[in-house]
């Protein structure tokens, strides 16, 4: 990926390319598989910065699947030399100018995923030149023609020189170029967002401390040979990257930016495009400042990639469930020893989701780490292993959402319960003995710390239906001096959806469309990590301190998170509720989740079942229905009440005419003074 780094993702990694993480990559036994439609998080560090004003930041996440995709090297290509490679030098797969521009004018087998930048205002550029959906064009030969003469001539990359070519050159019997139009891939757009912030110097680790991620809903292209490519691109503010070409004369710009009158002043003081200037800050002192610079880092793109792995059909058992990926990352070593990578973790470190949700639990690792690395059990080998932590053993300040749910096991103890008590997300003993063995990759021996485990362990799917919080380890890599390898898996008794959506807008739907909410471009400013759940009546009775008003509920309670102004000032989301009632005079009220009893009315229209209403705000929505003779009856009432009032206002002061003189007298004092007042 970049200088210094290494990307984590799936949890295995290759040397395919150069990928420039220093020869730390992670696992090489084993290959992973995927259902489609699960949620894969995918995990990256970078060393430079990311939504920072540091440098511009671009990350491009693709996928192809392939028969000839390999785990292996060949180097016979084109299309090697580019400004930060132009020795044309060859690594593996690697197509260095294929890898530097994007979208790139050819056809390629990558498949966009996604775009992150920090300049959400090219989007739509890249969304409508994206391979998934614009065809692309390339200048075609005969292979055989290309293989002889290797090295001998250059492919033309334009309609016009293509059709104009010739092989031998000037020979009209010669092999001729066909311009030739490759299809689109034919599957959406890649959705394109705000970066999330990542520090410099930090490997990207984001705000809280934890690794920035991408959920991934892996696609339903059902295939045994697939990989991931990560694609990071920083360019600083020196130049205009948009508007700079080969033949640009850069001076120009550079003397522009730093106030000097002329090219020629700004070369007198230094202020130059080449490695290490000496600028002269100050004009009348007689020293210089050498500054640092690689011109070549000034814009930069690097990659890295996975093994491969496959994706397949998610069995019957789980259609229309949501399938959750939990793998481990990182390798044998101390910080220090496996730097750029990381040490040992479960990715994702802590998963949140429904009951009746599907958990995919697999992980693979390696038997040739170096020889040196710190670790425990054989040397050179990773394994894996996954334990309830006991509870609690002091008391402290509860963590839990406002959804009170059982906890088991706790981050501070290094202890495993034992079976009897173990609860692991109800999974049955065998499920247990698996993951605490590596059963059935267990191969018998010496057991204590895995040595003769397999390097792979799948689990294979399993449905959670135990509520709760269960906080686990791996027992062998739980080292105190070097490592804590732990983590946290939530399961909550209602559906749950998040999605990030930036100023391009977007969609988050619950599950069953119980709840959709619809953000238009340009309604947020920033990226917001939205977040809903659905309450059915019941799960939030115990905490309505009072009902909005109504007859009875017309859908369950949604919970829109940030409970707080989302949209830029004068915009509004949409949101959708699904309604249990057919009837037509039904009203939306939102409130707060820890203030249930002050409720605001939303105005709402009714269409196909759905109560739909615009809203700035995030917080807890719910549809209401009223009769159609209850409000009929309360007018009614009040006339009633508003006619006795007045006849018996008049009787009273016809019984005491002093009382009205006096009234209205003081009514004209008040009309002066009020007016004086104005």
């Amino acid at each position: 990926m970049i200088q210094n780094n290494t990307f984590h993702i799936l949890f295995i990694i290759c040397r395919l390319f150069d990928s420039q993480n220093n020869n730390r990559g992670g696992y090489n036994v084993g290959s992973l598989y995927y259902y489609e439609g699960s949620v894969l998080p995918i995990e990256w560090t970078n060393q430079h910065s990311c939504a920072s004003p540091n440098a511009h930041c671009e990350i491009i996440l693709q996928y192809m699947c392939d028969d000839w995709l390999r785990d292996g090297a060949t180097t016979k290509q084109a299309a090697v030399n580019t400004r930060q490679n132009p020795n044309g030098n060859r690594r593996g797969y690697e197509c260095p100018e294929e890898r530097d521009y994007y979208p790139y004018w050819r056809p390629s087998p990558w498949k966009d995923i996604a775009v992150m930048t920090n300049d959400v205002q090219r989007c739509e550029y890249y969304r409508t030149e994206s391979a998934n959906v614009k065809s692309k064009w390339a200048c075609v030969i005969p292979m055989d023609t290309i293989k002889e003469n290797q090295g001998r001539f250059l492919l033309p990359n334009n309609k016009e020189d293509c059709e104009a070519f010739t092989y031998p050159s000037n020979d009209p019997d010669g092999v001729r170029g066909v311009w030739t139009e490759f299809p689109a891939h034919g599957i959406p757009a890649p959705e394109c967002r705000e970066t999330e912030f990542s520090r410099d110097n930090h490997l990207g680790n984001g705000l809280g401390g934890q690794p920035n991620i991408y959920n991934w809903t892996v696609p339903n292209e059902i295939h045994e040979q697939c990989a991931i490519r990560i694609r990071y691109n920083i360019s600083t503010e020196d130049y205009d990257p948009w508007n700079t070409t080969y033949n640009t004369d850069e001076q120009k710009p550079l003397a522009t930016k730093y106030g000097f009158n002329s090219v020629q002043a700004a070369d007198n003081r230094g202020y130059v495009f080449e490695n290490d200037p000496q600028v002269e800050v100050f004009n009348d002192a007689d020293f210089q400042l050498e500054l640092a610079i690689n011109t070549a880092q000034f814009g930069r793109t690097f990659q890295d990639r996975t093994h491969s792995f496959a994706i397949r059909p998610r069995p019957a058992s789980t259609a229309g469930v949501t399938i959750h990926n939990l793998n481990v990352r990182g390798k044998r070593g101390n910080i220090v020893q496996v730097y750029p990578a990381v040490e040992y973790d479960f990715v994702p470190n802590h998963l949140e989701m429904a009951a009746d949700d599907v958990l995919h639990i697999q992980w693979t690792g390696s038997n040739t780490n170096p020889p040196n690395n710190d670790g425990n059990g054989l040397a050179r080998t990773d394994r894996n292993n996954m334990v309830l932590l006991t509870p609690k053993v002091y008391a402290e300040g509860s963590d839990q959402a406002i959804r009170q749910q059982p906890v088991f096991g706790h981050y501070g103890n290094n202890y495993p319960v034992h079976v009897e008590n173990s609860t692991l997300l109800g999974f049955a003993r065998a499920d247990l003995l698996n993951l605490a063995y590596n059963s059935p990759n267990q191969l018998g021996g010496e057991l204590s710390q895995l040595d003769d485990a397999g390097t792979y362990f799948d689990l294979g799917p399993r449905r959670v239906s135990q509520v709760g919080t269960y906080q686990y380890m791996c027992s062998r890599n739980n080292d105190f001096t070097n490592r804590d390898q732990k983590g946290r898996i939530t399961v909550v008794p209602y559906p749950i959806v998040s999605n990030a959506i930036g100023w391009t807008g977007g969609m988050v739907t619950l599950a069953d469309s119980q709840a959709v909410v619809m953000v238009e471009q340009g309604d947020f400013s920033s990226l917001q990590k939205l977040r809903m759940e659905e309450w059915t009546v019941d799960q939030a009775q115990s905490r309505i301190r009072s009902p909005p008003a109504g007859d009875d509920y017309a859908s369950s309670l949604v919970i829109l998170y940030p409970e707080e102004k989302l949209t830029v000032e004068g915009q509004s989301i949409t949101m959708q509720l699904k309604l249990n009632s057919d009837d037509s005079d039904i009203t939306v009220y939102r409130s707060t989740s820890n203030n249930m009893g002050s409720w605001t009315r939303i105005d709402t229209s009714v269409s196909n079942g759905m109560a739909e209403f615009q809203t700035q705000y995030g917080g807890v929505y719910v549809a209401r229905k009223h009769s159609n003779i209850g409000p009929i009856v309360g007018i009614v009432a009040a006339v009633v009440v508003v006619a006795l009032i007045v006849v018996a206002t008049i009787v009273y002061f016809k019984r005491n005419p002093g009382k009205w003189t006096r009234l209205m007298s003081g009514a004209k004092k008040a009309e002066r003074s009020v007016q004086n007042k104005v």
